[in-house]
């Protein structure tokens, strides 16, 4: 009998926490113990995942590395409408400007539209966040612009870089609020915002439990890509952000990428916890990702 194989899209958030979602539309909700275990057969080959609904036309075959999955054609055109890339201005929808904090020293100002909720905070990994203000996108983008030009906030965090701080964040809820207070005073102050904004009061919500970071040990190494042949299997004791960390047998806590998955045909797999994909080790000091 033909292998069981399912096309993974991502890993998605909402309010009910973590879900990977596979083609077609069905979620596998993610809750903490629960066993994730597959693998990828011999003989296949990672193929770009397309652009905006459509196949890629020659199912061009890209890296294991890669977190994006898509060809150099798709990704453009994936990025030819997209609010991320400033290539939108006429969406009639509010969308808010927010702060978010991923660890210490490490805060970043963006928009999202407001009918998501926290979870695109919750898609980046964001441990902390507050909102600052709702109001049409263009209005939302220039409040985010003002930001980064007078307090120097990014609107970009290299992921690796959020990893890191991960397994080193402030015990306490208030400490890590901190910078995000700060932070939202000092852009309340400048003035100058579009009229059309509603500032919001400084509210910082913390997303350590839903992320299972209290309860999580240090993660002993990361995923570093799928292949041929390869498996995986372990118990989910944390999730933030794209990232499953899973206490493999054998190995400790390891995390996995789950932007990794996306392009690859993957087969459940019975066997107990174990690992074959390649892995990087943190040793005594992680230090990012690649």
């Amino acid at each position: 009998m033909a292998a069981q194989k399912w096309t993974c899209t991502g890993l998605r958030w909402s309010l009910e926490g973590p879900a990977l979602v596979w083609s077609g539309g069905r979620r596998s909700a993610l809750t903490w113990g629960k066993r994730v275990a597959f693998g990828v057969l011999d003989g296949t080959a990672r193929q770009c995942v397309g652009a905006r609904g459509h196949l890629c036309p020659t199912r061009t075959p890209v890296p294991g590395r890669s977190t994006g999955a898509r060809c150099e054609e798709c990704a453009r055109l994936d990025r030819a409408h997209s609010v991320a890339a400033d290539t939108i201005a006429d969406d009639p929808r509010p969308y808010r400007v927010y702060l978010a904090w991923f660890g210490p020293g490490l805060v970043k100002v963006g928009i999202t539209a407001a009918e998501r909720g926290s979870a695109r905070l919750l898609e980046q990994g964001a441990v902390c966040f507050s909102w600052l203000g709702t109001g049409p996108l263009m209005a939302a983008r220039r409040t985010e612009e003002l930001l980064r030009a007078a307090l120097g906030v990014p609107d970009r965090i290299p992921y690796a870089v959020k990893r890191t701080v991960r397994a080193s964040l402030p015990a306490g809820a208030e400490e890590r609020a901190a910078e995000v207070v700060a932070l939202h005073a000092r852009a309340v102050s400048l003035g100058n915002w579009p009229e059309s904004l509603v500032p919001a009061p400084c509210q910082v919500m913390d997303h350590m439990d839903e992320f299972g970071l209290q309860r999580d040990e240090s993660a002993a190494g990361a995923v570093i890509e799928l292949v041929a042949g390869g498996r995986i299997g372990g118990e989910l004791v944390a999730a933030a952000g794209p990232d499953l960390h899973l206490a493999v047998e054998g190995r400790g806590v390891l995390v996995l990428d789950t932007r990794l998955l996306p392009g690859w045909e993957l087969t459940p797999t019975q066997e107990g916890g174990q690992i074959t994909f390649p892995v990087k080790d943190f040793g005594a000091r992680q230090d990012g990702l690649f």
